[in-house]
């Protein structure tokens, strides 16, 4: 499916092919969180990377998230792109996985399909004020779930018939 986004203000604008493109996963960790969950959590979509273009190139600045475990801090490989002028979360990508790159679903312009259920992920790290909504069934997993973006899509979404 191809993918039109943008930032708020209009500065960046991108398109993806994805053939993952149901905003299914809902990640409740920290960084999503802080970074592009307003609702206390982040929808990640999976997307080719060679496929990526970009129009507003100098307004793009990229996080890397700092990852704490035990006394140890170092910093994660994943780049969580946005908007330097209005903020907006754009993207994640990460090197170990070249070939994929990360749109928020929020971050889309393009119209999504509508997700059969969310998969709540990451919940050991989620904010004690947010409250898991979501459909009866939904799987729920403190840490990561135990299947892909790709694995769910071919389980839960019947192709598309193309025109």
């Amino acid at each position: 499916m191809h993918l039109e986004g943008s930032c708020h203000c209009g500065s960046v604008k991108f398109s993806v092919e994805s053939a993952e493109p149901v905003p299914f996963m809902r990640c409740y960790c920290s960084i999503c969180r802080k970074t592009a969950g307003a609702g206390g959590f982040a929808i990640n979509l999976g997307a080719d990377h060679r496929t990526l273009k970009v129009k507003g190139k100098r307004y793009l600045r990229v996080y890397r998230a700092r990852i704490v475990e035990g006394d140890e801090t170092r910093e994660s490989t994943g780049q969580r792109h946005f908007c330097g002028r209005c903020g907006s979360a754009l993207w994640l990508w990460d090197p170990t996985w070249p070939d994929l790159v990360h749109p928020h679903a929020s971050a889309i312009d393009t119209p999504l399909p509508e997700a059969p259920h969310s998969a709540h992920i990451l919940l050991d790290s989620k904010a004690g004020w947010v409250r898991v909504e979501g459909r009866r069934g939904d799987p729920h997993f403190d840490g990561y779930p135990d299947f892909s973006l790709k694995e769910w899509h071919e389980k839960n979404m019947k192709p598309q018939r193309r025109r």
